[in-house]
């Protein structure tokens, strides 16, 4: 996924309210960009680290930037959960996930479940119908290894509830989980944060819902999948 515009480079000086990050841009001038991530971002949030924003298109948006990614030693993170999705459609369409492949349509953003929405839906004649969850994963606590989520989610246990549920109606259910930063080679649920995702996910495999780990490699130009990742048992 290339990103349609020039990133702007700055640094970091805080983010609060949730969703609100000032930035200081190389020249000097102070902005407030959109935090689209809607976590805690543990292990991200250092103070006067590198960070690249997006500028917004919409001349009539409140916020006039977005922010995009930060430096974390060595390796750029991408914190934008909004783009996930559209990061692994590509992915799809390109053959870059070979368990997804060979399914004629692709949509997003289908209703199903309990008044949810499935973030990919493909289908072709003769297969089951397959659901894909995918969830942004951008925090590490140790060496090498990246986890998620970083703070509970009772939404994404009810979305494995929901994957579950399309197993046990005979269709295919896959939980995609995408690491948006290129210094991970493993994978794990941080059961100290939210052990009852944990006990979900654990659950939902039992149930024959599949797993399936994506790493990226992560430029101010684009963000792409670039292979899997080992997922801890």
């Amino acid at each position: 996924m290339n990103f349609p515009d020039p990133l702007i480079r700055g640094r970091l000086l805080k983010r609060y309210k949730r969703f609100l990050t000032d930035v200081e841009l190389e020249n000097g001038e102070l902005v407030v960009a959109h935090c689209a991530n809607p976590g805690s971002m543990l292990s991200l949030l250092v103070e006067g680290a590198e960070v690249w924003i997006s500028p917004a298109r919409n001349p009539d948006r409140k916020l006039k930037y977005t922010w995009e990614m930060i430096r974390i030693g060595e390796a750029l993170v991408g914190l934008n959960t909004n783009l996930a999705n559209k990061i692994v459609e590509e992915a799809i369409n390109s053959g870059e996930i070979p368990e997804l492949a060979g399914y004629e349509t692709l949509r997003r953003e289908v209703k199903y479940g309990k008044n949810s929405r499935i973030d990919i839906l493909l289908e072709s004649d003769g297969v089951p119908i397959c659901y894909v969850e995918i969830k942004s994963v951008t925090m590490s606590r140790s060496h090498k290894l990246a986890e998620f989520p970083d703070s509970v989610t009772a939404r994404g246990t009810k979305h494995l509830r929901e994957l579950t549920d399309q197993v046990a109606e005979g269709k295919r259910a896959v939980m995609l989980y995408l690491v948006q930063r290129e210094d991970c080679d493993r994978f794990s649920v941080a059961e100290d944060i939210d052990p009852a995702y944990a006990a979900g996910l654990v659950e939902a495999k039992k149930a024959g819902v599949e797993v399936l780990c994506f790493g990226c490699s992560v430029s101010p130009e684009a963000i792409n999948v670039f292979g899997k990742v080992d997922v801890a048992k």
